[in-house]
């Protein structure tokens, strides 16, 4: 059978699977995002190549079917010229050219990461069968996609669903947006961990990830607790806003940050249930991604095997 190269580039780390047409997973392979002070494009862009060319080889069997990738937004779409807010080496950075080139004859779609994310979980996960679903990714950073009447809204610029900017918190911290008090500012994985640090949390380690302060709630320590309570409660808020908006039936929540489990879904629950009060956005279910950590390959699989429902351009 045909595969698709599917790709999911974050602010942490890149990824990469075959992925054929049932959604199965047949290869798959991760490697860190060169995202150090100094990387510049060109060098993230070998990393990713090196990537794909390994992971192609390993398995022996070229994809044939196309290109499906998410990526950090904003960009331009279709023509996925990415500047990605959590990856500074790439501005303007012609991502869907450098593919097509370097995979002649086969299609190359790229959408947001969380987009992606959205996708899988509405194609194949915990959004499988209802025609109105957020889906969202809360790690590096936070970003989402909306199925509305069962297919992908792209919005006027293909940045639709992007719940990581709604305002949470007015006068917040500072967002890479330019903005202040948005969602992504306030519970994006190295935000919490910076916040935290004002707080008094020692972490063990000198470069504390957002994983060491889950631990670290779950063994009570106060502060990393309340830097979970703290995320969950702004998620819960922008997602009341959101349903408020759109009549939703299903939010799944991936991600990193999302593996903390109760620790981040318990308060989000609570904020949810203060502040959605019209009965139809109560009905709303709040689950994790069914998909897990392989939610944006699928979902990225999807844009060429799921067109119909997932891609309105060329």
């Amino acid at each position: 059978m045909s595969a698709v190269l599917a790709v999911d580039i974050g602010g942490t780390k890149l990824a990469a699977a075959l992925v054929e047409p049932d959604g199965r997973v047949t290869a798959h392979d991760r490697a860190p995002t060169p995202n150090a002070p100094g990387v510049d494009g060109e060098e993230l862009w070998g990393a990713l190549e090196a990537l794909l060319a390994k992971l192609v080889a390993g398995a022996g069997d070229p994809p044939t079917a196309g290109v499906g990738v998410g990526c950090g937004g904003p960009m331009t779409w279709p023509a996925a010229e990415v500047s990605p807010l959590n990856i500074p080496a790439w501005r303007a950075f012609p991502l869907r050219e450098r593919l097509r080139a370097r995979y002649p004859g086969l299609p190359v779609r790229i959408h947001n990461d969380a987009v992606c994310v959205a996708i899988g979980e509405h194609w194949l996960g915990a959004g499988r069968g209802h025609d109105n679903v957020l889906g969202m990714v809360v790690s590096t950073g936070v970003g989402g996609g909306l199925m509305l009447g069962g297919r992908l809204v792209n919005g006027a610029s293909g940045n639709a669903g992007h719940i990581g900017h709604v305002i949470v918190e007015p006068g917040g911290p500072p967002c890479g947006c330019g903005g202040r008090g948005c969602l992504e500012a306030v519970a994006r994985g190295p935000g919490l961990v910076a916040w935290a640090r004002e707080q008094g949390w020692r972490p063990g380690s000198a470069e504390a990830t957002g994983v060491e302060l889950t631990e670290d709630a779950r063994r009570g320590d106060p502060v990393a607790g309340a830097a979970m309570r703290r995320a969950g409660r702004a998620l819960g808020i922008a997602i009341a806003s959101a349903t408020h908006l759109c009549d939703l039936e299903v939010a799944a929540i991936g991600g990193g940050l999302s593996q903390a489990g109760r620790l981040l879904f318990d308060p989000l629950e609570e904020a949810f249930g203060e502040h959605a009060r019209m009965e139809f956005a109560r009905r709303l279910r709040i689950v994790p991604a069914e998909l897990g950590q392989t939610a944006g390959l699928v979902g990225a699989a999807a844009l060429v095997y799921a067109q119909d429902r997932y891609w309105s351009a060329g």
